[in-house]
């Protein structure tokens, strides 16, 4: 809208001089046109004539002039001051107006503001949903799949525990194999041990270099080995814990020492796995990589799954403690053997968690 700014006094001073000459004019011309009674001289110098001049007439033109003039410069105020009033109002109208569409573009702009916010939000929420609807799903297909292991695992043992009684004759020959193979068992694990030290000295140096998505895939592909020697040596021992325990009648001796042996090396297995649930649970943290916490968990039997009773820490880095606890929580239940032996040791366990 364009601007109309007021006038100025200065403007009003040309139009009131401009009417002032023209009341000074009609009042030459009136004057002029009076009825003035003139007469020629005679000839003769003896007959004087006067003029005749109306003074009441002058006047009276006069005033008429004087009341013209007034009256239009009355009008011509008049013009001035409404033409003045005008131009105030329509400076107040555009300031109104301005004012107006400023304080509309200020409420489109927060309403635009307010909706990309919004949008925002709204994406991030649902993108939030998806992420927890995919990590929910793997969890499940985790939980089943260790379901359906447990399951297997605990089929296996009963049909080892069924072909245990037809293995009596060869329990010598079974017990020097065990031997060897613990002594095997023993030199490997060794080895192991100092390949995982050096591994893990060099896993502290790539951390610097590598993302921390390929950390945690390395780490888990490690446990993962780790697990499933753990499982083999598990079953060899087994093996060899079902041929020696074909003779528990002739040989309790050697026979309580192959359960007691079977019996920690469950203990060991529930273990791994009861650290890999917890592992699991974890929120990947930079800050925890390297970094290790003792547990003491407690556990209720209540079939085949055991509940949490309570959780403490014995000792390690404060953090990972306080994550490695809360995964506790989310585990809720911890799968339990059936050998009641077995269940008196891993209801009261301690667990070592690495990062």
């Amino acid at each position: 809208m364009k601007e109309i700014k007021p006038k100025k006094k200065s403007d009003y001073k040309k139009p009131l001089a401009i009417s002032a000459s023209l009341h000074a004019l009609l009042v030459v011309a009136l004057i002029w046109g009076a009825d003035f009674t003139m007469s020629k001289p005679e000839p003769t110098g003896q007959l004087v004539q006067a003029v005749v001049i109306d003074p009441a007439r002058v006047r009276e033109q006069a005033q008429q002039i004087r009341n013209q003039r007034q009256e239009a410069a009355k009008k011509e105020q008049d013009r001035l001051d409404k033409l003045r009033r005008e131009s105030e109002q329509l400076e107040k109208n555009r300031k109104a107006e301005e004012e107006r569409i400023r304080k509309l573009k200020e409420q489109q702009a927060k309403e635009a503001k307010a909706a990309r916010e919004a949008e925002k939000r709204r994406i991030a929420k649902e993108k939030e949903r998806k992420e927890e609807e995919l990590r929910a799903k793997k969890e499940k297909e985790r939980v089943a799949k260790l379901e359906a292991e447990r399951k297997a695992k605990e089929q296996a043992i009963k049909k080892a525990e069924q072909e245990r009684l037809a293995k009596e004759a060869a329990i010598a020959k079974a017990e020097q194999e065990r031997i060897e193979r613990e002594k095997a068992a023993k030199a490997a694990e060794e080895k192991a041990r100092r390949e995982r030290e050096a591994a893990e000295k060099a896993e502290q140096e790539r951390i610097a270099k590598e993302k921390a998505a390929k950390e945690a895939a390395e780490k888990a592909r490690k446990e993962k080995e780790r697990l499933e020697q753990l499982e083999r040596e598990r079953k060899q021992q087994e093996a060899a814990l079902n041929d020696i325990f074909a003779g528990l009648e002739t040989e309790s001796e050697q026979n309580s020492s192959a359960r007691n042996q079977h019996i920690n090396s469950e203990v060991s297995r529930y273990a791994a796995i009861y650290t890999q649930l917890i592992q699991s649970r974890i929120i990947k943290d930079d800050y925890l990589v390297g970094k290790s916490c003792r547990l003491n968990v407690k556990l209720v039997p209540t079939g085949t799954d055991g509940i949490v009773s309570s959780v403490s820490v014995l000792n390690g880095d404060a953090r990972l403690c306080t994550a490695a606890k809360s995964a506790v929580s989310q585990v809720g239940n911890f799968p339990m053997p059936k050998d009641r032996d077995i269940i008196d040791k891993i209801r009261d366990i301690n667990l070592t968690v690495d990062y």
